[in-house]
């Protein structure tokens, strides 16, 4: 299912971008694929490094790329019910310091990743054409199930390129 870029709110259209499939589930595959490749290749030894004061440790940032893309199935799920009650939007900077990242190793996370893009995967797979088109309110934004769902691939994108650029060429 093609998608029309200017269907997207301005806040998700950055994410959308980074996504070079047109088939949702094949850009589910590839970025979940990608990601996996990433988490296994960091040194457990930067697990808790951050690239500058303030921002998330790799390991938050992992945990953050979760809690987004559970929230977004959420989204996805209620709309695909046809479910038209407008959702809230979520603070990511207090999500972080309540998911237990630091009780977390790498490899657990990565786990809980695999098995977590495989249910999003499932989710997605299981709706119909007229699911995906259908819409709903989030944040304030009217948006599609399909549209979720690639938002969900370009987030992953977007923090595995920060992943690279930022944590894992920079000195811990």
């Amino acid at each position: 299912m093609l998608l029309n870029l200017e269907t997207i709110p301005p806040f998700y259209k950055n994410y959308v971008k980074q996504v070079d499939e047109s088939d949702l589930l094949q850009a589910l595959r590839i970025s979940g694929h990608r990601m996996q490749e990433l988490v296994h290749a960091i040194p457990v030894t930067k697990a808790d490094f951050a690239y500058a004061e303030g921002k998330w440790t790799i390991r938050e940032l992992l945990c953050h790329i979760m809690d987004a893309e559970r929230i977004f199935c959420y989204r996805a799920l209620r709309f695909a019910r046809n479910d038209k009650t407008p959702l809230p939007g979520f603070e990511e900077n207090d999500y972080a310091p309540q998911a237990n990242a630091s009780g977390r190793s790498l490899q657990k996370i990565a786990s809980e990743m695999t098995h977590l893009r495989a249910s999003t995967i499932d989710l997605f797979e299981s709706f119909t054409p007229d699911m995906l088109v259908r819409k709903g309110s989030a944040s304030g934004n009217e948006i599609s199930v399909v549209a979720i769902g690639f938002i969900i691939s370009g987030h992953e994108t977007h923090h595995r390129k920060i992943l690279q650029e930022r944590y894992l060429t920079a000195k811990a």
